[in-house]
């Protein structure tokens, strides 16, 4: 395997996730015996997906005597328990957040049965005529269905989940960044950190499984002093969980009204006009243009 090969002569830092650095000591192709020091990143999604038993594992093979770092958003009370059992007199050092720093983010919930969330999305992108939107679901599969029924209405859209290679997650990112791919439909553990400057919305077509990553989800707009929008979907079986988003956020979510198609059509009209309006005060090439104009706006 390539990754055993490359190991062969020998690293000075290793990055790997737990299931498959445990397969490489598997193999024969690392050892851990000389590690100086461990870093344990976003350690409550490691906690949160299941890794507790490997992390324990491999906490095992490595030496008594070493330095050991957590790095996590959050730290929710079983991420420091495991944090507890696994050092020894351990130091929490929390670096909080200056409110000047805090974003400026208008929250708002839509209920809407499940069958029609991919049709309140399109609706809310002819609405809006947002250029970025990033949308958050539950499951990989979800991204490519929702990706593929997005581009079949015919808007760019791309999927971005934990398994696609790091080659297409990074050309997927990057398209989306200069605006080539409009829609980026995403799970939580590939958006994890992303940094996106000037995305205008979050959609969250799925439930978040937490507040946590709720908090996590609408951080990715509203970034460096600008401001941002994020929608909620919710079913009306799931109406009973906005209580427990609005006090881990400390804002109330606004209820949003499903746009009606009168709305959405006036809405285009209205960009229409304000376009004719803008050409009509540029120097036109002819006055039979200028005149074509002028008839075509006061029919919108």
């Amino acid at each position: 395997m390539p990754q055993a090969l490359g190991l062969g002569g020998g690293a000075d830092i290793m990055v790997a996730t737990p299931g498959r650095l445990l397969d490489l000591i598997a193999h024969h192709a690392v050892s851990l015996s000389a590690v100086a020091t461990l870093v344990l990143d976003e350690a409550d999604r490691l906690f949160a997906l299941g890794f507790a038993d490997e992390l324990t594992r491999i906490f095992a093979l490595l030496p008594t005597r070493r330095q050991t770092l957590f790095f996590s958003a959050t730290f929710p009370p079983a991420v420091w328990q495991l944090a507890e059992s696994l050092l020894r007199e351990p130091t929490r050092i929390e670096i909080p957040t200056a409110p000047a720093d805090a974003p400026d983010i208008t929250q708002r919930a839509i209920e809407v049965d499940a069958p029609q969330r991919t049709q309140l999305l399109r609706n809310l992108i002819a609405l809006h005529a947002w250029t970025r939107v990033l949308v958050f679901v539950a499951t990989k599969y979800a991204t490519e269905h929702v990706a593929e029924k997005l581009r079949r209405a015919g808007i760019e859209a791309a999927a971005l989940h934990g398994e696609l290679s790091q080659g297409a997650r990074t050309a997927a990112l990057a398209e989306f960044k200069a605006s080539r791919i409009r829609v980026l439909v995403a799970t939580d553990v590939a958006a994890r950190g992303l940094d996106i400057a000037g995305l205008p919305v979050v959609v969250n077509y799925d439930l978040p499984r937490s507040p946590v990553d709720y908090e996590h989800r609408i951080g990715r707009t509203g970034r460096a002093g600008r401001t941002g929008d994020a929608i909620l979907f919710i079913t009306p079986r799931e109406r009973r969980f906005l209580g427990g988003l609005e006090r881990a956020v400390g804002k109330p979510i606004e209820e949003m009204d499903v746009p009606s198609n009168a709305t959405i059509n006036q809405n285009r009209l209205d960009r229409m006009r304000t376009r004719l309006t803008g050409c009509l005060q540029t120097p036109a090439s002819s006055e039979q243009e200028r005149a074509l104009l002028s008839e075509i706006l006061q029919r919108v």
